[in-house]
C-alpha cells in the first residue's frame, strides 16, 4: 500500500484527475482519495516512482508519505 501527499488536490475534479493519472499507470489500481488530508492511498503492484511521475505530468506533484 502506497500513501502519497498531494497538496494541490483540493476538489472533486482534482481527485478525478489524480485517480485517472494513477490508473493510467496501473488500470487495476485501487485508489482511495482523502481531500481533507490531501492524501491518496494506492493498492497496486507498479513502482512508486511511476505513480509520482504520472501525477507530476498531470499537474499534481506528489510525495510519498512517511506514514
Amino acid at each position: 500500500m502506497l500513501k502519497l501527499n498531494v497538496p494541490d488536490m483540493t476538489c472533486g475534479h482534482c481527485a478525478g484527475v489524480v485517480t485517472k493519472a494513477i490508473q493510467s499507470v496501473d488500470a487495476g489500481a485501487e485508489v482511495g482519495v482523502d481531500l481533507k488530508t490531501q492524501t491518496v492511498t494506492i493498492d497496486a503492484s507498479a513502482d512508486d516512482a511511476a505513480f509520482t511521475q504520472a501525477l507530476d505530468v498531470a499537474g499534481y506533484p506528489a510525495t510519498v508519505s512517511a506514514a
